[in-house]
């Protein structure tokens, strides 16, 4: 049976992720940074062998339950995404002069009215998401383009923010929609997606149902009376519309509309009218009234241009002091996730920061581990891999997956540390020895020497997993990652 799954649908979906950051009892998303081992071939403890691809070029990622598991094993650290470091934004399209847009129309991907062509843009976009119908200006400011002059190019940059339709010196006609702010061009503006914002004033002036753009379908013939003819109404289910008429060379050459009225949800004009008002003789004129969206123009800008994307912007800098050990910078990552309602430490996670990490207090050690090195612990079998060894606090922060030689031990068992027994450097050049204390250091609540990563294991939902070729962090560095979700 034919059916679709419209845009408001996919606008609603955006909606209620949006809203979740902020209802009365709101999910808490995270951010995570892992993987600081290399992408490649590897055999996990089942005994499967998995091809990961390489550090410069890492497979996509797999949809799967199987390996949802696996993304907590090496999460290095997580940032909690607050109601601000959410927007929704729409493909970015800066203004360029000698561009053809395309203007708003209300059907297209409709049928022609006698044909069995679709309505489509002078781009050939069949659908109004797909067209390109606004734009934004050197000034950050957002333009819907009504009318682009019978498919001419785009020579005049629109200005001004008025709530008044604006003509422009090319024939263009735009509708003014909003400024991104200093904040939005910071935190929601990448080289493909902008901002959507809101100007109360424009929406407070929107008019629902008005008709404000009529076009030219067919331009009729016959008439004996070439002038302009005003005073023509605009039928439908609305009121108060108006146009004049120009007629020339006995076909209808212009249009105007004097009374934008409201309340239309469909209009026509008849052919009759424009005869009655002097246009004598004139057949086959058929004239299409753009229908605005509901509210008007500029009162619902992100249900007008479509914004069924939102995008996260979430900045890691450096160790992230404010949480003292939840952020290495002595690794780099190679995966980015988003991470839905996990728990830390038996209960619904809140830190602004999570520590992805397992880490040891070291009683002892002679040497420095190395990053990505493997550690092993004779007495229990256990294996792991370093990603940093703090010399001045004596911990040792480590990750153990479910790989071979990355945590699984001879037996194919994941195996804790434990005890005060030593620990092996890959080289055995480096030994330690766990403490047995249980105390605080480095704001680290330490259990008889060890500490379990503050993601507890497996908790929350995996919502999005980037791979990619690996970040190098350092104490001066800020990563900005904006995450687009298209819904």
């Amino acid at each position: 049976m034919p059916a679709i799954i419209t845009n408001k649908f996919r606008i609603h979906n955006a909606e209620q992720f949006y809203e979740s950051f902020s209802e009365a009892s709101p999910n808490v998303y995270y951010l995570t940074i892992g993987r600081p081992q290399a992408f490649g071939t590897k055999t996990r403890g089942d005994g499967r062998t998995v091809n990961e691809g390489s550090d410069v070029s890492p497979l996509t990622p797999a949809d799967s339950i199987a390996d949802e598991f696996y993304y907590y094993d090496d999460f290095l650290a997580a940032k909690k995404i607050t109601s601000s470091d959410i927007g929704y934004v729409v493909p970015r399209r800066n203004w360029t002069t000698g561009t053809v847009y395309d203007y708003y129309r209300h059907d297209y991907g409709n049928r022609i009215t006698g044909t069995t062509t679709t309505q489509t843009a002078d781009s050939g976009a069949s659908t109004l998401w797909d067209a390109t119908f606004y734009v934004m200006t050197e000034d950050f400011n957002v333009y819907k383009c009504l009318d682009n002059n019978s498919g001419a190019a785009s020579t005049v940059e629109p200005t001004g923010t008025s709530t008044s339709i604006l003509s422009t010196g090319d024939g263009y006609k735009w509708k003014y929609m909003y400024t991104l702010s200093a904040s939005q061009q910071s935190n929601f503006l990448s080289t493909d997606f902008m901002g959507v914002g809101t100007d109360a004033t424009v929406s407070s002036a929107a008019v629902d149902g008005a008709i404000n753009i009529v076009k030219i379908k067919s331009a009729g013939s016959g008439a004996s009376v070439n002038n302009t003819f005003t005073n023509i109404d605009i039928h439908g289910d609305g009121t108060g519309g108006k146009v004049s008429v120009t007629t020339t060379a006995g076909s209808v050459s212009a249009v105007s509309v004097t009374n934008v009225g409201s309340g239309y949800t469909y209009a026509y004009i008849r052919n009759a009218d424009i005869v009655t008002a002097g246009a004598t003789d004139l057949t086959g004129a058929e004239l299409d009234c753009i229908i605005e969206p509901k509210g008007g123009h500029g009162f619902n800008a992100v249900q007008e241009l479509g914004g069924y994307f939102v995008m996260l912007n979430t900045t890691f800098e450096g160790a992230e002091t404010s949480n003292s050990g939840d952020f290495t910078t002595d690794n780099d990552f190679r995966r980015v996730a988003l991470l839905r309602d996990p728990d830390s430490g038996g209960s619904a996670a809140s830190s602004t920061t999570l520590r992805g990490t397992k880490a040891i207090f070291l009683s002892s050690a002679s040497g420095t581990f190395t990053v990505d090195e493997e550690i092993n612990q004779a007495t229990t079998g256990a294996v792991g891999k370093v990603v940093e060894h703090d010399t001045v606090n004596s911990i040792l922060y480590y990750i153990q997956t479910r790989f071979n030689d990355e945590g699984i031990d001879s037996d194919g068992d994941l195996t804790a540390f434990s005890g005060t027994n030593t620990i092996t450097g890959q080289s055995s050049s480096v030994t330690a020895t766990p403490s047995s204390s249980t105390t605080t250091v480095d704001s680290i609540s330490f259990t008889s020497g060890y500490a379990g990563s503050e993601i507890d294991e497996d908790t929350g939902d995996v919502l999005y997993v980037e791979n990619r070729s690996p970040i190098t962090r350092a104490s001066d560095q800020t990563e900005n990652v904006k995450l687009i979700i298209e819904f």
